[in-house]
């Protein structure tokens, strides 16, 4: 009989579509949006110097105007995270490298990374110091070292080696906790290399280093901070060095 003579007949509902939209973190997304490069030039007055993009990788044309202003926002903002500790540099010799990392909220609460490696560009005698700058959505501290490492390597090489590295590392989707993906990259003199890149299975506490913290502030001083942050009072940390307050914050 028909659904009306037999009400108590089970209904099929129709198949809904399934959701393809990538929860966030998960496999599949691009390792990055930008790599860029912030370098020191001197402001037109004073002696003082000004971080500025001095590459961008990839250059995004096209771009609808509420994209575009966006991009110039985040763009705009990108070197100062770079060279947060003042314009008073001096030509160096010698220079630590650093790593370390930023997060840029927006107003609609999501958020961008960066991770930095600041180092002295390959060369003799007294020169500044410059930035490689990694923006991405996906937080994972310790696979984008090691994406560092190997732009730094290849900047010792030529900054061109590292474009044709990037590129391939942009073609290759971001792989799924626990998972690997295989890169495979050329470089002069050294012929063809497979870099192999593991997304560990819990990436929110692989950047922390907890002997940094405790070296440098005592329990009863790591209590007070926790205690302030229960509380939502503003907290500023001040280091010598980036790579430290990073780690400890």
């Amino acid at each position: 009989g028909s659904l009306q003579d037999n009400p108590r007949d089970p209904v099929k509902e129709p198949e809904r579509p399934q959701d393809h939209c990538l929860p966030a973190f998960a496999g599949g997304q691009h390792f990055f949006e930008y790599l860029l490069v912030v370098s020191l030039k001197k402001k037109s007055s004073g002696p003082d110097y000004e971080p500025t993009i001095t590459y961008q990788f990839p250059k995004r044309e096209n771009l609808l105007r509420g994209q575009q202003e966006e991009e110039e926002r985040l763009l705009g903002a990108i070197p100062l995270f770079c060279f947060p500790d003042g314009n008073e540099w001096a030509s160096l010799t010698e220079y630590p490298r650093e790593t370390f990392s930023f997060v840029l909220t927006n107003v609609d609460g999501s958020r961008k990374i960066g991770y930095c490696r600041r180092l002295l560009p390959t060369g003799r005698g007294p020169r500044l110091p410059k930035v490689y700058c990694i923006i991405s959505c996906i937080g994972c501290f310790g696979l984008f070292s090691k994406i560092l490492d190997e732009v730094e390597k290849r900047d010792q090489i030529s900054v061109a080696v590292i474009y044709p590295f990037m590129q391939g590392l942009r073609e290759a989707a971001f792989p799924a906790p626990g998972k690997t993906v295989t890169l495979k990259s050329f470089i002069p003199d050294s012929g063809t290399e497979f870099i192999s890149l593991t997304r560990p299975l819990d990436s929110h506490l692989e950047h922390v280093d907890f002997r940094s913290l405790l070296t440098c502030l005592s329990v009863e001083q790591i209590l007070q901070i926790f205690a302030s942050a229960v509380l939502e009072r503003r907290i500023i940390f001040l280091a010598e060095g980036l790579s430290t307050l990073s780690q400890c914050i």
